[in-house]
């Protein structure tokens, strides 16, 4: 904690190790590795000869951008790196890059701002498994049902008492 403290502020410039990236993007260090591979074109860290990396600043930009276009605005990796291909991590970054769709059955659709507007199968499919989830939380579980919390607490009992007797046994034969 206090090494934190005594930590200084780097300029914008400099370069940053994984931890410091992942830390500053709220990101687990996997997801950037994870990245990393799939958009090398934006992302390039700086491997050094022990075989860490080292985040230039346009490589936390691309990684920020990565970040918006997939957990803001919903992407998949695929839709994502397609239109940081087609319009760049700047205007992503700075909120000028518009999705564009096309257009499905017929219909004409124009460029949109929103994704959640965007009709998708996944889209459709998400929001019945959320529906059905809401209306299985409202209604009470009946006490025959497996998963209700009666029968819940039941099979907790039963699993601390085989605990108990099974850390008994342990204890006996180590004796």
């Amino acid at each position: 904690m206090a090494a934190q403290k005594l930590r200084k502020e780097k300029s914008a410039d400099a370069l940053r190790s994984i931890g410091e990236t992942a830390s500053e993007l709220g990101l687990p260090t996997h997801v950037l590795r994870y990245w990393e591979g799939k958009f090398p074109k934006h992302v390039k860290p700086i491997k050094r000869a022990d075989g860490r990396r080292m985040f230039r600043p346009q490589d936390v930009e691309g990684l920020r951008a990565i970040q918006l276009l997939v957990h803001k605005r919903g992407l998949t990796l695929k839709g994502a790196k397609a239109l940081l291909a087609e319009q760049g991590v700047q205007a992503v970054l700075s909120g000028d890059a518009r999705l564009t769709v096309a257009p499905a059955e017929g219909a004409e659709l124009e460029a949109a701002t929103d994704i959640s507007a965007v009709k998708s199968p996944a889209r459709d499919l998400q929001a019945k498994v959320s529906a059905a989830f809401d209306a299985k939380m409202r209604d009470p579980i009946p006490a025959s049902e497996p998963g209700s919390p009666e029968r819940l607490q039941n099979v907790l009992v039963e699993m601390t008492d085989l605990k108990r007797r099974l850390d008994a046994l342990r204890a006996a034969r180590a004796a």
